[in-house]
């Protein structure tokens, strides 16, 4: 059964689904991971070849000379048209990556592409050949009890849970604890040139109620890291004040309402309510905030800031998020109601501006905490959230609902103080109030892009006018696009600032945009960004 002949409708499928795969996406890809796009596409378009063939020859068994026919076509034309999308893959590569401001893919990748797609191609079909062997198998020791029917559906069901099974439980759940166990070794350890802050002002400074070792490595990241008021003062010209930070880590507390608690008792132990601004950030799975995005805060408010935000998890965002968004949410929703029951007890006239932040699985916890967009835009100053996700509950139904004539990678909605930005830039041409909420998202953010119904359904970021940065030579094709799109995730934060998932200094322009400090300009916001690049 190993050895049987491969399927000519399977052939031909996967041939084409090969082709397609060279076609450009939101990102740039390395000629290793188009090899495997390739070859896993080519796999599956094999998969569907195969079922149709079999369908076909349900009501109509081709002549072997019909066969012989179909192979030699498929043999004469397929070396002629992958040898052309090889070629306008290179170029497509090339052209995207200058859109993008990267440097060049260099040609002779495309020859390795080829081996490591021929590869994958390989061992996907040897898995699925010896899988069929087993199915067989089983069928034939079932045969001699049951009907021939039964025991080839029973073949392939018990083949087939078994498979699901070896997946589920030795797979996923030993690379889950393997990842879990490393994330936590790794979250035990400072980061390089982070030391204990000197001041009380800090978590786990003196006098601080959280210990230094239980923030975790981002939580120490992001007490440290602020910038000085010597620095504060350079860019704004006048005194500036010490900025608060402070942060709460897994094991600072048991739980994610006590741990909200704990920052809480921090920012009365500091007079974080003092301040201009109280800002609540809700972090990336590993409890990484960006300091480009605090500290751009810090610089427009001259340090009269208390930044807090609380760890809720060991591992990066992507694995948090298919695996446990629970814990995203608990959090988010413990902190963010903590503060803002603290905050609105205060007097209107004297309590401080409450600014929120959320980054990608952040911008999920920070929607699910207030439920609806018209609890959002009333339930704090100013909300800043960057490259939300496909899951998004609210961030789903504003763009569904946009305007009519806007399109969905930069939609307009009326009723509410919610703007959405491809660009940051475009931010500074705003007129009217201010808006209470802002989504930055990248139009060629695979993190806000990417959906599971890229399968089979065309999405609306690919119908008419495309975003500044995407493409015209990408078109949505089904099973591709989708793994094109989810490979980009990969790479999503490893290109230029203002592509992908990167926000980095266009930070400035959201908060310009939600909060702006009195007397703060365009030229400010230039000026700062500028100082956040180096």
């Amino acid at each position: 059964m190993v050895r049987c002949k491969l399927s000519v409708t399977g052939f031909g499928l996967s041939a084409l689904f090969y082709c397609l795969s060279f076609t450009p996406s939101l990102l740039p890809r390395p000629w290793f991971l188009q090899g495997v796009v390739a070859g896993l596409t080519a796999a599956i378009g094999y998969a569907v070849g195969t079922t149709l063939g079999a369908l076909v020859r349900l009501r109509w068994w081709p002549s072997r000379r019909v066969e012989r026919i179909a192979w030699h076509l498929l043999f004469a034309l397929l070396p002629v048209l992958i040898l052309v999308f090889l070629w306008l893959g290179t170029r497509w590569q090339r052209e995207l990556r200058v859109r993008l401001g990267m440097e060049p893919q260099q040609e002779y990748d495309a020859l390795r592409t080829v081996g490591i797609s021929l590869l994958t191609f390989g061992m996907l079909l040897l898995v699925a050949r010896l899988l069929r062997l087993a199915a067989h198998g089983i069928a034939r020791l079932l045969g001699q009890y049951v009907p021939e029917s039964a025991a080839y559906c029973a073949g392939f069901l018990v083949v087939s849970m078994l498979s699901y099974g070896a997946l589920d439980n030795l797979l996923v759940e030993n690379l889950y604890a393997t990842a879990d166990r490393s994330a936590a070794i790794t979250d035990s350890g400072t980061g390089r040139g982070v030391v204990r802050p000197g001041t009380a002002l800090r978590s786990g400074g003196p006098g601080s109620l959280v210990d230094w070792d239980s923030l975790g490595r981002q939580g120490r990241n992001f007490v440290a890291k602020a910038p000085t008021t010597e620095q504060l003062s350079t860019f704004s010209g006048r005194a500036a004040t010490e900025p608060i930070r402070l942060y709460a880590g897994l094991a600072s507390d048991d739980d994610a309402q006590s741990r909200a608690a704990l920052v809480v008792r921090e920012m009365d132990r500091t007079g974080a309510f003092d301040r201009a601004v109280v800002a609540v950030f809700t972090p990336t799975g590993t409890g990484w905030v960006d300091n480009d995005v605090t500290s751009s805060l810090e610089y427009m408010y001259d340090g009269d800031t208390a930044l807090v935000s609380m760890q809720y998890s060991y591992l990066p965002s992507w694995i948090s998020f298919w695996v446990d968004r629970s814990k995203v949410v608990e959090a988010s929703a413990a902190l963010i109601t903590a503060v803002h029951d603290r905050w609105a007890a205060m007097p209107p006239t004297t309590r401080p501006k409450l600014l929120i932040f959320g980054e990608s699985l952040g911008t999920y916890g920070t929607e699910k905490t207030f439920g609806t967009a018209e609890k959002m835009a009333a339930g704090a100053d100013g909300i800043l959230l960057e490259g939300p996700t496909f899951a998004n509950p609210i961030h789903q139904q504003l763009t569904r609902d946009r305007e009519a004539g806007s399109t969905v990678w930069d939609p307009r909605y009326e009723g509410l103080p919610i703007e959405f930005a491809s660009r940051a830039s475009e931010l500074r041409e705003l007129t009217g109030p201010p808006p209470t909420v802002v989504y930055m998202q990248n139009s060629s953010d695979p993190v806000v892009w990417w959906n599971p119904n890229l399968l089979w359904h065309r999405p609306g970021w690919l119908r008419g006018e495309r975003g500044p940065d995407v493409t015209p030579d990408m078109h949505w094709y089904p099973v591709v696009t989708f793994w094109q799109t989810m490979v980009d995730l990969i790479f999503a934060n490893k290109v230029p600032m203002g592509h992908g998932h990167v926000y980095k200094s266009g930070t400035v322009d959201g908060w310009a945009a939600v909060a702006p400090p009195p007397g703060w300009t365009v030229a400010d916001t230039v000026r700062l960004r500028a100082l956040i690049d180096q």
